[in-house]
């Protein structure tokens, strides 16, 4: 059975045709769900694609979280649904508070357009069950506030709980530990900042977000 992928579009969004295109790439089909929707019957799985969702005013994500496709969201992430947020995605999936942590402006106060090399922290997500720990992936970054922070209790209950699923090789945003991507505790709900939809061929540069989308399209996680 092949799984279906819905791709929400806030106002804003910009790469919710990349993130469709890759996901029916690794062999899924993917349909687009306004953010006014407060229904997700017939998706097996959701991307919150990157872009400025209504605009990034106040802050990156702070007005997609009351959009009403977010209770929508959580109730299939708490039900054991896998959601996947990219940049901007990731943004809304922490204001939302489906996600530990915050995203803030990058170290210099640079925004940043260029590759990025990950390492694997933990096989134990949506993401990354068709990964190695400490395999390298070439993935672009594309933000002004990627730079991931949290208090201490919180990050040694990433730690604690593996929720840690890529960090940067060469921390290029300032990020805590360099983390570039977490997961909820069950590792069904997971953000990153890097654009794994923009590594699916040679001719981008990379193929290396193949994996991480044919990990999310799996339908799989690793027993925590």
């Amino acid at each position: 059975m092949t799984m279906r992928v819905g791709v929400v579009v806030f106002p804003g969004s910009n790469c919710e045709y990349d993130a469709a295109s890759a996901i029916e790439a690794v062999g899924a089909t993917a349909g687009f769900v306004w953010h006014g929707a407060t229904s997700l019957e017939g998706y097996d799985a959701v991307i919150l694609p990157g872009g400025f969702a209504h605009g990034d005013y106040l802050r990156p994500g702070a007005l997609a979280r009351f959009s009403p496709v977010m209770q929508t969201v959580a109730d299939f992430a708490y039900g054991g649904g896998a959601v996947l947020g990219i940049c901007n995605g990731f943004q809304v999936l922490t204001e939302a508070g489906l996600l530990p942590g915050a995203l803030q402006k990058n170290r210099g106060l640079t925004f940043l357009c260029q590759p990025s090399t990950l390492e694997v922290a933990s096989t134990r997500s949506a993401l990354t069950n068709r990964a190695t720990i400490g395999q390298r992936l070439s993935i672009p970054i594309n933000h002004f506030s990627g730079n991931y922070t949290c208090d201490d209790d919180t990050y040694a209950s990433l730690v604690e709980n593996d929720q840690i699923v890529v960090r940067y090789v060469d921390n290029p945003n300032g990020s805590r530990d360099a983390i570039a991507g977490v997961s909820n505790v069950a590792g069904n709900v997971v953000g990153l900042m890097p654009h794994p939809e923009r590594a699916t061929s040679a001719l981008l540069g990379s193929r290396d977000g193949l994996v991480l989308l044919e990990s999310f399209v799996s339908g799989q996680l690793v027993a925590r």
